[in-house]
């Protein structure tokens, strides 16, 4: 089963002669085949180059323009699937783009912590940048109906989107899936760079804050339970963020003295990938409340963030909270413009707008996410 993915077009507009499109996502969200299918239709002659492959290495190694004019000549468009394995890539492909007239080049990676370092300086004013996530429910419901969609929430709640689940039949195959996923694929860039030898403590990391979807993560007490320092913690998340498994949000305030201010909450970018961490696949049914609502916001979370992604929106996100506990679950900051919404799976719970934030913002909207009215958010 393949579904037409909402980057296909933004492909299509962004590449230009003289620009480096870089399309970067974790490994397995289908960033080759979306290349696949873009390729598939493009009528002008192409040079498609795989990362992996030590004959593109060989290709590359001399940084030349005469050697890539060669290696080139006919061509309208390069292609570089998995392009974080070529040393020095980033000036390889200003050299390129600089110097080859009429060059339109695509870049795929899942290291986006190498792959956007080549936007500092060898690429500046010279690339765009689309993010690939795992399948947001605008693509999903290319293969199902409105019935459809409300029977498989749960099990998007706790399997989340990865395309290939599709193609597998049984829960138990799509728990081998994940945990496959898990240990194999999705932390392999950080654990070849130097300096990250311990796999157990990327886990671990990783097992700690699963546990504190949606809540407040303290640095010093994730490095106190892993023991490694505060530094350690706080580099092992930005690499995390970096390879699109976590995302952070920090708090929201305007300065007021009992706004909570220098804190921050995690999010997987993907449910599925978050159960697969603490092997936990059980239903709903099994689940205590406080679980089912982790679960809910990180989904609903996570679907935004897709959606606002792909719709080439510049929203800021954070959470909000007073030292007396009153809190939001997200603040959505869009041309200096808030707006205010609360997390809850079950839409018989409709609680009210806090009154410090009311007294505080007067003029941003309020709103409950449930999974009465989800869909109207997410899409």
């Amino acid at each position: 089963m393949e579904f037409n993915r909402i980057q296909q077009e933004a492909l299509k507009k962004y590449i230009k002669p003289q620009k480096v499109t870089l399309l970067l996502g974790a490994r397995r969200v289908g960033k080759s085949i979306l290349i696949e299918q873009f390729l598939s239709q493009y009528k002008k002659p192409y040079l498609f180059l795989n990362g992996e492959d030590e004959t593109t290495l060989e290709l590359l190694a001399v940084k030349s323009v005469k050697n890539y004019s060669r290696l080139l000549q006919g061509n309208d468009l390069l292609v570089i699937d998995e392009a974080q394995n070529i040393p020095d890539i980033g000036k390889k492909l200003k050299l390129m783009v600089d110097n080859i007239k009429g060059l339109k080049v695509i870049v795929s990676g899942s290291s986006a912590f190498d792959l956007l370092n080549l936007s500092g300086e060898p690429l500046t004013g010279r690339s765009y940048t689309l993010n690939l996530y795992p399948l947001h429910q605008s693509e999903i419901a290319q293969q199902e109906n409105a019935i459809q969609t409300k029977q498989n929430l749960e099990e998007r709640l706790i399997y989340g989107a990865y395309p290939e689940l599709w193609h597998l039949d049984s829960l138990n195959e799509k728990r081998n899936y994940l945990n496959s996923l898990v240990h194999s694929y999705l932390l392999k860039d950080i654990l070849v760079l130097d300096g990250i030898r311990n796999a157990s403590i990327l886990h671990n990391l990783l097992k700690l804050i699963a546990y504190q979807v949606g809540k407040e993560v303290s640095y010093n007490e994730l490095g106190n339970a892993l023991g490694v320092s505060k530094n350690t913690v706080e580099k092992y998340l930005h690499l995390l963020t970096k390879v699109f498994v976590l995302y952070k949000v920090g708090a929201y305030s305007n300065n007021l003295r009992k706004e909570i201010s220098k804190s921050q909450r995690w999010y997987f970018l993907d449910n599925g990938i978050r159960n697969a961490v603490i092997g936990d696949f059980n239903p709903l049914a099994l689940r205590r409340d406080d679980e089912k609502g982790a679960l809910w916001e990180n989904y609903i979370f996570s679907e935004r963030l897709k959606h606002t992604s792909y719709s080439q929106k510049f929203v800021n996100f954070y959470f909000w909270r007073t030292y007396d506990q009153q809190e939001i679950d997200l603040i959505e900051e869009d041309n200096k413009k808030i707006s205010a919404f609360e997390f809850k799976y079950s839409d018989k719970k409709k609680p009210k707008v806090p009154i410090a934030f009311a007294q505080a913002y007067p003029k941003a909207p309020f709103s409950v996410v449930n999974s009465s009215n989800y869909l109207d958010y997410i899409l």
